[in-house]
């Protein structure tokens, strides 16, 4: 694997950091603003409203620019964002730049997974994607945390600047690490990337995704009051069964990268099925300690097992055009978020328990399930004889015309 994924990896650690770290200081930041923790509970949202709005449109705008340029732009913008969020004068400029920090977030992934794929070999592709991911998985299980206890000892405003260092250094990585021969890939064009979002198979890559992860934010949305109310720990135990999430999460992200290069879709159907198998028992694995615990671990697992061979599927259906697709598929990600977290705040306030949540999130894997096999049969019927997968690679007009 090439060094230059740790560029890679090192932006999507800042990223990862800057994205959750906010839920930990909601309580420092609410009592220096002068406002209610509800009311700071928005900068979470404007943040993910930045990455939905930002993800397509900044792809879209720089799809005529080297993507080395971009992904360079794109966290110098992280920056920016992080800097202003530490010197905020009051709460109205700190949601804007909650919001101006989450805009690089869908594109940088996006990019820079077209980036890792195209600096490997064809049998590691999903394993490159994997590697970049990492960077935001090891965040909530070595960034979040320090972030959070700087924030608790420095102020809130120490963790952002300390996140704009992390951004500097990923400025720097991406500089040094990324080849220049893959600083001039050739320019797609929006036009180009446009079409290729008009492709059946793409939105059904996309509705997965909202779907799979809709699942696991239904339910760890909600996985305090589960620990907590279900299981009995106390909330001091709470940061370090998240830190429990994050390493599951790791390692489901090295597997499924890994399984993803024999079986793209097989790891995502058995990705799917596993997250769907957890969700359905955790009412059972919450009535012991030790049970939820590990249900706190398969969870992270299960459900980042599919995420690089989704990237990966939309980036595939997407190949003549794949950065806006696959920034796109970012975007979906926190759609996921939002609906998940919605779906799972029903069943708690309909009264079915504090479980209930992860159960509504089986209900997600399943109905994710059955996208991907709405896809899969789709395909079949698309097949062009010879060709199995092709990803982020030039392709002639003639076979994209058969393809898509």
């Amino acid at each position: 694997m090439p060094l230059a994924l740790l560029a890679l990896a090192v932006g999507a650690f800042g990223i990862g950091t800057t994205e959750f770290v906010i839920m930990g200081l909601l309580p420092e930041v609410a009592d220096d603003l002068h406002v209610s923790i509800p009311t700071a509970g928005h900068l979470v949202s404007a943040y993910a409203l930045g990455v939905v709005i930002g993800a397509p449109l900044l792809a879209a705008v720089t799809a005529r620019l080297s993507r080395r340029t971009v992904l360079i732009g794109l966290m110098a913008l992280f920056v920016a964002g992080n800097v202003l969020s530490a010197f905020a004068a009051n709460y109205d400029y700190l949601l804007a730049a909650r919001f101006l920090s989450g805009l690089p977030h869908g594109a940088f992934f996006g990019v820079g997974a077209v980036v890792a794929t195209t600096m490997v070999a064809p049998e590691r592709k999903a394993r490159s994607v994997s590697l970049m991911f990492l960077g935001l998985t090891v965040a909530n299980v070595v960034g979040v945390p320090a972030a959070t206890l700087m924030g608790q000892h420095l102020g809130w405003r120490a963790t952002f600047l300390g996140v704009s260092v992390i951004g500097v250094a990923a400025i720097a990585s991406l500089a040094f690490l990324i080849p220049h021969d893959h600083a001039h890939a050739p320019a797609v064009g929006l036009r180009r990337e446009l079409a290729a979002l008009r492709s059946v198979p793409v939105w059904l890559a996309l509705g997965t995704t909202v779907a799979g992860f809709g699942a696991l934010f239904s339910a760890y949305s909600y996985i305090t009051p589960m620990l907590t109310d279900a299981a009995g720990f106390a909330e001091g135990s709470v940061t370090l069964l998240l830190a429990l999430f994050g390493v599951g999460a790791t390692a489901g992200n090295l597997v499924g990268g890994r399984l993803a290069d024999h079986s793209l879709r097989g790891t995502l159907f058995g990705g799917l099925t596993s997250l769907a198998a957890v969700l359905a028992l955790f009412p059972l694995l919450m009535t012991t300690e030790w049970t939820a615990a590990l249900a706190v671990v398969l969870l992270g697992m299960a459900a980042f097992v599919t995420g690089s061979p989704l990237q990966l599927m939309v980036m595939e259906k997407a190949s003549a055009g794949p950065s806006l697709a696959s920034s796109a598929n970012q975007a979906a990600f926190n759609l996921a978020n939002a609906g998940g977290a919605w779906i799972g705040g029903l069943a708690l306030a309909a009264g079915f328990g504090a479980t209930s949540p992860a159960v509504a999130g089986a209900v997600l894997a399943v109905l994710g399930l059955g996208v991907a096999a709405t896809a899969a049969t789709v395909d079949r019927r698309r097949a062009v004889p010879g060709r199995e997968r092709v990803v982020a690679t030039h392709v002639p007009h003639e076979v994209e015309a058969l393809q898509h």
